[in-house]
Order: C-alpha cells, then structure tokens, then sequence
C-alpha cells in the first residue's frame, strides 16, 4: 500500500502540460520508427509544449531546440509527403562521409558557441546542454530527410537526456526519454529492413 500512496502522490504533483508533451512525443517518436506520416502533426503538438516547459526549468538551449524541431517537423511532413509514384512512402537513405564529417564539426563548433554564451546566464550544465542540442539538431535533420542513421545519434543522445532530466525532477520526460532509446533502436532496426529491401527491388 505504501508504494501506491508514493506513486499516488508523485502522480498528484506532476505537471499536466508535461503529460501531454510525453504522451504525443511518445506518439511521433513510435509513429516515425514506423515510417508513418502521422508521427508530424503529434511531433509539433509535442514541441510547442516543450517551449514552454524547457524555459521553465531554464534548459534555455532546449527550448531554443524545441523551435528548431518545430519548424524541420513541418519540413518534415513536407518531405516525407514527396514520396515518389511507385512507391508508398519516401525511400530511407544512408549517410555519407561527407555527411559524417560535417555533422561532427558543426556538433564540435555550435556546442563551443552556444556553450560559452549560456554559461553566463542561469541556464543547467550549459556545455552538455549545447552538446545534446547540437546532436539533436542533426539527428533532426537526418529523421526529416530519412537517413537511417538518425536513429543511433538519438540513441546517444538520449542516454544522456535521461540522466540530465533526472537531475532536474523532470521524471516524466526523463522516463520519456528513455523509452525513446527503446524506440530509437526498434526505428533503427525497421528503417534498415525497409532500406535492405528497397535496395534489393532496385537490383531486380
């Protein structure tokens, strides 16, 4: 009885908007390890909300992600709809060197930039901060343009996220967080078969 009087009230002083935000990040996240179209429109139900939560808990280079997110989710939606004729969805890609190389300066460069700028506000670990949100920006951008690789840098990224939103009581979205490793790892592992297969009905 003791555990569901603790789980009653951890429950009680959860915060409704943060439920939201994890019930349709939980939905876009499964629904994009899917290949489904629909994960956008909950994507950035999900993202506005998290503006608002980041800047409360002055994870400010989150919340600056979230807008970022907001506006590659409608590009998204756009992409992933320019699917070609013959096919049912847009085709998955692969990562190149050249993408390689260029993801990881700009991850080195912008979490120098941004992390020396927010080490003179109030914001949480400014440096790991900059960092999650750089690999985010370019996990964004491979998940809009449907590089399977995607799936590995949120897979990184998110091990940390748990352990940063733990350590500023925000358990939902950490436990949000770590679900999405689960999901990250099943989208990584569906999006290969479909890409195994799109290549093998390219050399029939």
């Amino acid at each position: 009885m003791q555990i569901v009087h603790t789980l009653q009230d951890w429950w009680q002083h959860q915060n409704l908007l943060e439920v939201i935000g994890v019930i349709t990040g939980l939905l876009c996240v499964y629904l994009a390890a899917k290949n489904n179209t629909w994960n956008w429109p909950f994507a950035i139900i999900s993202v506005v909300i998290y503006i608002f939560i980041f800047f409360e808990a002055h994870l400010f280079a989150d919340m600056g992600l979230q807008v970022y997110f907001l506006a590659m989710n409608i590009y998204g939606w756009y992409y992933w709809s320019q699917k070609p004729a013959t096919e049912k969805k847009a085709p998955v890609a692969r990562i190149t060197k050249k993408e390689i190389i260029l993801s990881a300066i700009a991850v080195v460069v912008f979490t120098f930039i941004l992390g020396s700028l927010l080490k003179y506000t109030t914001a949480s670990y400014p440096y790991l901060d900059s960092f999650c949100t750089a690999c985010s920006l370019v996990a964004q951008v491979f998940l809009a343009r449907k590089v399977l690789e995607n799936w590995l840098i949120w897979i990184f990224v998110d091990i940390i996220y748990v352990g940063i939103y733990l350590f500023k009581d925000l358990h939902l979205t950490a436990v949000m967080y770590a679900i999405y490793i689960g999901i990250a790892l099943m989208g990584y592992i569906d999006w290969r078969k479909d890409w195994k297969l799109e290549a093998r009905n390219k050399n029939q």
